[in-house]
């Protein structure tokens, strides 16, 4: 794509990477910029290339959130097309096969914070900002209310949602928005360094833990139990799985599929 364009995208070192690319317009979320990010999402889970997904941003913000000018004098349809987008690309951060990790800097509004509760991991800039400040325009983070909740909990998600109040990357490691807050200097090689880590591992095995931990996250315990003791087992036959256990007793690395 080109330079202008709302999204790039690049495979490097088993790592998919999808950069926000508006950033004299802090990256908003636009309906082209969600349609254009669902499709690479989508091209990614499908390339076997790529082992991790890593979504970032140019400039000095991570997004702010919706096209607010896209969303004013709008019928009920065309505000229900943009709702459907943002959901889509919400959907395909979980339906991809790899882990997906948010690398934010600058502000991480409303759609924005929404896209870095949503993705399975997030490291960030330590001067970041989160909030969901909806509420002060008259147009209340409902969705973005979906992931939050289940990230940071719901007296915690209350108090965002009802205030539209800014927390700091330091409040954002300790309520779980987040899973680090490094210097700004070091944010990427954070980022890749945690990436490639994780990208040792098998895809396969990846896919399969993934997809298992949104299956049962809402489940109750019981159920849970018995769903992911089909998955284990069934995990557990796979070749990927029997390499890496016969490598363990053996005492030497494995050799993925």
């Amino acid at each position: 794509m080109t330079d202008a364009a709302p999204i790039r995208t690049h495979v490097a070192d088993g790592l998919g990477v999808l950069t926000l690319g508006a950033a004299a317009r802090r990256n908003p979320l636009s309906l082209a910029t969600m349609r254009e990010a669902t499709a690479a999402l989508e091209r990614f889970d499908a390339d076997p290339a790529v082992r991790v997904i890593v979504i970032r941003a140019e400039g000095p913000a991570f997004s702010a959130g919706h096209d607010l000018s896209e969303m004013v004098g709008r019928t009920l349809d065309e505000e229900r097309e943009i709702f459907a987008a943002c959901t889509d690309l919400m959907a395909a951060v979980h339906r991809a096969r790899q882990p997906v990790i948010a690398q934010v800097q600058g502000m991480a509004l409303a759609a924005g914070c929404q896209l870095v509760a949503t993705c399975d991991l997030a490291v960030a800039a330590a001067d970041a900002r989160f909030s969901t400040p909806g509420v002060k325009i008259g147009l209340f983070c409902s969705t973005p209310m979906i992931p939050l909740t289940r990230a940071i909990g719901r007296k915690r998600a209350m108090q965002m949602l009802l205030t539209g109040e800014m927390i700091n990357a330091e409040t954002a490691v300790e309520w779980g928005l987040i899973n680090a807050a490094v210097p700004a200097d070091l944010l990427e090689t954070t980022v890749t360094d945690l990436a490639q880590r994780i990208a040792t591992s098998s895809g396969e095995t990846l896919a399969i833990g993934k997809r298992a931990f949104y299956d049962q996250i809402d489940r109750t315990e019981p159920d849970a139990y018995a769903a992911m003791a089909e998955v284990m087992a069934t995990n557990a036959v796979i070749p990927d799985a029997q390499e890496g256990m016969t490598a363990f007793l053996e005492k030497r690395s494995p050799v993925w599929r």
